[in-house]
């Protein structure tokens, strides 16, 4: 688990000692006791807590997105929320739906964003780390195609060649991803981002680990063009 920093940040100065406790205790020793529970169900029996005791504020958003970090599911918490709802209270189940709703909303890019998910990408699931789906939007003039990986897909690094012109543009259209070139740091993709990459340059992209992604994948007009499929990716954090 990351270092825990919020206790200093917010009350370094004013409460030194409950800022140590909050950040070296609670989330420095206990939370990383991963021998006795799991993240996962530290993160089931904290979201429970706080749904009981009503406290449904900006720190039980944060505890919701560690959860779903943690690997807790959309309908996990759905479920957790509603076997909630008749021990803890109605009205403190439906405030924290409202706060699930707002944390879990990008999963709605298992959707495939506005041109939907299309098949799964068998044909190239040798080169992805991950599960892709493939909707090919054109097949003429410019070649364009609908790419959705789901959190943590990403795809070998790879080389678009070309004799003349080529290349790739990416247009990010839903959820979260990455995109690196090789000997540059990875640069985050968010909806409305463009990804120009020339042919020759060997890069990768993909989604974010805690998040589905989907981007157009626009093949720019060359001469002699193919793509030369390299090796994984190390080292993925993101």
């Amino acid at each position: 688990m990351e270092k825990q920093t919020a206790g200093r940040d917010a009350l370094g100065e004013f409460a030194p000692k409950f800022a140590e406790l909050n950040d070296d205790v609670l989330f420095g020793q206990v939370w990383s006791r991963e021998d006795r529970l799991s993240p996962k169900m530290r993160s089931i029996i904290t979201v429970a807590a706080l749904v009981s005791k009503g406290m449904v504020d900006i720190s039980f958003q944060h505890h919701l997105s560690v959860a779903k970090k943690n690997g807790v599911t959309r309908d996990e918490m759905a479920e957790i929320l509603t076997h909630l709802a008749f021990y803890a209270g109605w009205p403190n189940a439906w405030a924290a739906f409202r706060v699930a709703v707002e944390v879990y909303g990008e999963e709605d890019g298992a959707k495939g964003g506005m041109f939907g998910l299309g098949a799964p990408n068998d044909a190239f699931a040798q080169y992805f780390v991950g599960r892709s789906y493939l909707k090919r939007l054109t097949t003429q003039g410019v070649p364009i195609a609908n790419v959705t990986f789901e959190p943590g897909c990403r795809n070998n690094w790879h080389i678009h060649k070309a004799e003349k012109g080529g290349g790739q543009i990416l247009l990010c259209t839903d959820g979260r991803g990455w995109y690196q070139e090789w000997g540059e740091a990875a640069r985050a993709l968010h909806p409305g981002d463009v990804v120009v990459i020339p042919a020759g340059v060997k890069h990768w992209h993909g989604a974010a680990k805690d998040s589905w992604f989907t981007h157009l994948a626009v093949e720019v007009p060359g001469e002699q063009t193919s793509t030369e499929w390299l090796e994984p990716v190390n080292g993925y954090p993101f």
